[in-house]
Protein backbone atom coordinates (compact mmCIF):
# COMPACT_ATOMS: atom_id res chain seq x y z
CA UNK A 1 0.00 0.00 0.00
CA UNK A 2 1.71 3.68 -0.83
CA UNK A 3 -0.89 5.53 0.91
CA UNK A 4 0.37 7.40 3.84
CA UNK A 5 -1.80 9.79 6.27
CA UNK A 6 -2.26 13.36 5.03
CA UNK A 7 -2.40 12.04 1.35
CA UNK A 8 -4.56 14.16 -1.42
CA UNK A 9 -6.93 10.83 -2.71
CA UNK A 10 -10.12 10.26 -5.24
CA UNK A 11 -12.84 8.73 -3.18
CA UNK A 12 -15.93 7.40 -4.26
CA UNK A 13 -18.99 6.97 -2.23
CA UNK A 14 -20.04 3.40 -2.16
CA UNK A 15 -22.60 2.76 0.58
CA UNK A 16 -23.96 4.65 3.36
CA UNK A 17 -23.64 2.61 6.72
CA UNK A 18 -24.26 3.44 10.35
CA UNK A 19 -20.88 4.64 10.68
CA UNK A 20 -20.71 6.76 7.57
CA UNK A 21 -20.33 5.84 4.20
CA UNK A 22 -17.84 3.52 2.68
CA UNK A 23 -15.65 5.05 -0.47
CA UNK A 24 -12.96 3.51 -3.11
CA UNK A 25 -10.19 5.12 -2.22
CA UNK A 26 -7.87 5.93 -5.71
CA UNK A 27 -9.89 3.20 -7.34
CA UNK A 28 -8.18 0.71 -5.51
CA UNK A 29 -8.80 0.51 -1.21
CA UNK A 30 -11.83 0.49 0.47
CA UNK A 31 -12.12 2.93 3.44
CA UNK A 32 -14.30 4.94 5.66
CA UNK A 33 -15.75 8.23 5.83
CA UNK A 34 -17.22 9.11 9.64
CA UNK A 35 -20.72 10.43 9.18
CA UNK A 36 -19.74 13.39 12.32
CA UNK A 37 -16.89 14.39 10.00
CA UNK A 38 -18.93 14.84 7.07
CA UNK A 39 -21.00 18.53 6.54
CA UNK A 40 -22.61 18.12 3.24
CA UNK A 41 -25.14 16.12 1.21
CA UNK A 42 -22.92 13.41 0.27
CA UNK A 43 -25.10 9.83 -2.02
CA UNK A 44 -23.67 6.98 -3.57
CA UNK A 45 -21.72 7.00 -6.80
CA UNK A 46 -20.77 10.57 -6.07
CA UNK A 47 -17.00 11.41 -6.57
CA UNK A 48 -15.06 13.58 -4.10
CA UNK A 49 -11.50 14.69 -3.21
CA UNK A 50 -10.59 13.48 0.05
CA UNK A 51 -7.59 12.75 2.73
CA UNK A 52 -6.14 9.62 4.47
CA UNK A 53 -7.22 10.28 7.95
CA UNK A 54 -5.55 7.43 9.73
CA UNK A 55 -4.38 3.78 8.45
CA UNK A 56 -4.98 1.00 10.89
CA UNK A 57 -2.50 -1.46 12.19
CA UNK A 58 -5.48 -3.48 11.01
CA UNK A 59 -4.82 -1.88 7.46
CA UNK A 60 -8.61 -0.59 7.51
CA UNK A 61 -8.00 2.81 6.54
CA UNK A 62 -10.28 6.34 7.65
CA UNK A 63 -10.13 9.20 5.47
CA UNK A 64 -12.06 12.92 5.81
CA UNK A 65 -12.72 15.39 3.78
CA UNK A 66 -11.03 18.00 5.17
CA UNK A 67 -6.97 17.94 5.22
CA UNK A 68 -5.66 16.86 8.81
CA UNK A 69 -3.56 18.88 10.24
CA UNK A 70 -4.91 22.15 12.38
CA UNK A 71 -3.11 24.60 10.46
CA UNK A 72 -4.60 23.40 6.76
CA UNK A 73 -7.80 23.36 8.67
CA UNK A 74 -8.17 26.64 10.10
CA UNK A 75 -6.89 28.15 6.96
CA UNK A 76 -9.67 26.85 5.17
CA UNK A 77 -12.78 27.46 7.89
CA UNK A 78 -10.91 30.89 8.06
CA UNK A 79 -11.44 31.50 4.15
CA UNK A 80 -14.49 30.39 4.62
CA UNK A 81 -16.09 32.47 7.05
CA UNK A 82 -14.19 35.66 5.57
CA UNK A 83 -15.85 34.89 2.02
CA UNK A 84 -19.17 34.62 3.77
CA UNK A 85 -19.08 38.19 5.11
CA UNK A 86 -17.15 39.44 2.15
CA UNK A 87 -20.00 38.63 0.21
CA UNK A 88 -22.58 38.95 1.96
CA UNK A 89 -24.74 42.40 1.38
CA UNK A 90 -24.60 43.28 5.23
CA UNK A 91 -21.07 42.71 6.08
CA UNK A 92 -21.85 40.54 8.80
CA UNK A 93 -23.48 36.63 9.50
CA UNK A 94 -25.33 36.02 11.89
CA UNK A 95 -23.50 33.49 14.16
CA UNK A 96 -22.07 34.09 17.06
CA UNK A 97 -19.95 31.42 19.77
CA UNK A 98 -23.61 30.75 21.11
CA UNK A 99 -25.08 29.92 17.73
CA UNK A 100 -26.87 26.35 17.53
CA UNK A 101 -24.63 23.89 15.57
CA UNK A 102 -27.19 23.08 13.20
CA UNK A 103 -27.39 26.75 12.36
CA UNK A 104 -23.16 27.00 11.86
CA UNK A 105 -23.63 23.59 9.56
CA UNK A 106 -26.56 24.71 7.77
CA UNK A 107 -24.81 28.18 6.48
CA UNK A 108 -20.50 27.12 6.53
CA UNK A 109 -21.05 23.31 6.54
CA UNK A 110 -18.49 23.02 8.95
CA UNK A 111 -18.51 21.95 12.78
CA UNK A 112 -19.73 24.61 15.64
CA UNK A 113 -16.08 23.74 17.08
CA UNK A 114 -14.52 24.29 13.81
CA UNK A 115 -16.60 27.55 13.56
CA UNK A 116 -15.03 28.95 16.93
CA UNK A 117 -11.57 28.15 16.56
CA UNK A 118 -11.79 30.35 13.00
CA UNK A 119 -13.76 33.23 14.79
CA UNK A 120 -11.23 33.12 17.74
CA UNK A 121 -8.20 33.25 14.68
CA UNK A 122 -10.34 36.08 12.81
CA UNK A 123 -10.82 38.02 16.01
CA UNK A 124 -6.86 37.89 17.06
CA UNK A 125 -6.22 39.43 13.69
CA UNK A 126 -8.36 42.03 14.43
CA UNK A 127 -10.44 41.15 11.17
CA UNK A 128 -14.26 40.78 12.17
CA UNK A 129 -16.28 41.77 15.50
CA UNK A 130 -18.16 39.59 17.68
CA UNK A 131 -21.01 41.65 18.46
CA UNK A 132 -24.18 40.04 20.82
CA UNK A 133 -25.46 38.65 17.73
CA UNK A 134 -23.27 38.20 15.08
CA UNK A 135 -20.34 38.34 13.41
CA UNK A 136 -18.77 41.19 10.98
CA UNK A 137 -15.66 42.49 9.14
CA UNK A 138 -13.48 45.49 10.43
CA UNK A 139 -14.35 48.61 8.33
Amino acid sequence: MDLQEGDKVELLIEAETALGYVVLINDEFEGLLYRNEVFEDLEVDLEVNGYIKNIREDGKIDVSLRPQGFRNVIEIDVDTILDKLKNSREGYLLLTDKSSPESIKFQLQMSKKAFKRAIGNLYKQKLILIKEDRIELVK
